[in-house]
């Protein structure tokens, strides 16, 4: 079979999107996947899903921060962005997603935008609230574990 020449060829952009949940909370690729078309179907329709193809094409998750490249047609960005948007939760956690930033290739997109996570930490003695908890740190935030987990940052640490 023949390829098809390069004028007809689909033309992708890439969008390192970042990961965000509990951090004892572990996300398979295959749950984001199913979460992201999910979201494209119900915002977008079967037809603008179909559209934008938002696939993940590399995926890195561990302790509760993760990153993800993915694929989607390159007159849909905007569309796939507002699909990306409406992912709240995957398999009943809940997660943030934000996009880092767009690229037209998958080497660009991760010179520039993937790989800046910044590994958490653990730690025991948090000061919150009214005793010492168990903590993760992540950058300015800290997820503390105080009966559930208390989103919170620094400050609110002292």
């Amino acid at each position: 079979m023949k390829h098809l020449p390069k004028h007809l060829r689909p033309r992708w952009r890439y969008l390192a999107v970042e990961l965000t949940a509990w951090p004892d909370v572990v996300l398979d690729r295959s749950d984001v996947q199913r979460a992201v078309w999910f979201a494209a179907g119900n915002l977008l329709g079967d037809p603008g899903s179909a559209d934008a193809d938002l696939r993940i094409v590399d995926y890195d998750y561990a302790d509760g921060a993760g990153e993800a490249l993915i694929r989607v047609r390159r007159g849909e960005v905007e569309r796939a962005r507002a699909a990306l948007a409406c992912v709240s939760e995957v398999r009943d956690h809940p997660v943030r997603v934000s996009v880092r930033g767009v690229s037209g290739t998958m080497r660009a997109a991760r010179e520039n935008y993937l790989g800046q996570t910044a590994g958490p930490s653990r730690e025991n003695g948090v000061a919150f609230g009214d005793g010492t908890h168990s903590g993760v740190v992540r950058g300015n935030r800290v997820d503390v574990d105080a009966e559930g987990w208390v989103g919170v940052t620094r400050r609110d640490c002292q």
